[in-house]
């Protein structure tokens, strides 16, 4: 079972990005690429370095949402109803609300667009979409 407590003091974000690499920061390593706002942020949060992500942005989504294994949470695919969760999967948005906190997603949610799958029917309050690739 996932558990997240947090203190009233403090924000949370969890950042997920498609097609970048664990090196492709400058805060972990990247001689060339650089990134100093994100590094700025990671050297005054906790970062969590052991997410392996999946193949396809979807289950990757779901996984880090749920904290499950793609085949467990019913997002394991793009297309043909297997990127939705199974209905009754609780997501960190559920957990933060549990105990008081907002939520929001700020970019792709790529994790159903119908009933009742849509991100503000999965407890998350904010919603503020990117256009998503084809």
């Amino acid at each position: 079972m996932l558990s997240v407590q947090v203190k009233d003091s403090y924000g949370s974000a969890a950042q997920c990005y498609d097609d970048q690499g664990y090196g492709d920061l400058g805060y972990t390593g990247n001689p060339w690429v650089q990134t100093p706002h994100l590094d700025a942020l990671a050297a005054e949060s906790v970062v969590f370095e052991n997410f392996h992500v999946q193949p396809l942005c979807t289950p990757t989504r779901g996984a880090l949402m749920t904290g499950r294994n793609p085949l467990r949470n019913g997002a394991w695919g793009t297309a043909w109803g297997h990127s939705l969760l199974h209905s009754d999967e609780r997501t960190l948005a559920d957990y933060f609300q549990a105990g008081g906190h907002r939520t929001g997603l700020f970019g792709k949610w790529h994790l159903g667009d119908q009933a009742p799958f849509r991100p503000w029917e999965e407890a998350l309050i904010a919603w503020w979409p990117t256009a998503v690739a084809g």
